[in-house]
């Protein structure tokens, strides 16, 4: 794991339009997987950003970047809570929320398609694509589009220009904490 992937898969969340990221990289070795997540931790955490080996399994790590604050309020949506509940959560506890996320990733047979909301994305959507089994949908982007097609596609543009953005100033040399807004 890298800057340069958190660059590339989390502008968004580094930016502070989206409440969480979440990306596949490769992990030949949990120790050094560790030692790069404390690292980058020591950096973002003081600008309101955690990260999180999610699972680890064959080679591959699961990386899920976020704000906190900011997932506490988007879990807050009477939506969320409910599909929350439906699957075991605890909503008005993030950490113990985001540990049975860990669990579920960790355990079950099938993804826990309720990591969406953990995403920004809509309640509407994630509860949607659970229902629907990923079909039926209105249009495709980040995610499946149950609800509102036309915020959803002015989401999508904005989180591609964001990533755009933020890569090009990573390749002119801007650090990982001059491209990070606090908050």
């Amino acid at each position: 794991m890298s800057e340069d992937l958190l660059i590339r898969h989390c502008s968004p969340t580094l930016a502070g339009i989206k409440t969480g990221n979440l990306f596949s990289c490769v992990c030949p070795c949990r120790k050094e997987l560790t030692r790069l997540v404390s690292g980058l931790n020591k950096k973002l955490v003081p600008m309101g950003i955690r990260i999180l080996p999610l699972r680890v399994c064959q080679g591959r790590a699961l990386i899920y970047v976020y704000r906190p604050h900011a997932l506490e309020n988007d879990l807050t949506d009477h939506q969320a809570r409910e599909l929350l509940l439906r699957y075991g959560y605890t909503p008005d506890n993030l950490n113990a929320c985001v540990m049975h996320l860990i669990r579920r990733l960790q355990s079950e047979k099938e993804f826990p398609h309720e990591i969406g909301l953990f995403l920004s994305y809509p309640p509407e959507d994630v509860l949607g694509f659970i229902d629907n089994k990923a079909f039926n949908h209105k249009c495709q982007g980040c995610w499946k589009v149950y609800g509102d097609e036309k915020a959803a596609k002015r989401i999508f543009e904005k989180y591609d220009l964001c990533s755009k953005i933020y890569f090009q100033q990573w390749k002119q040399g801007k650090s990982i904490e001059q491209l990070t807004v606090a908050g």
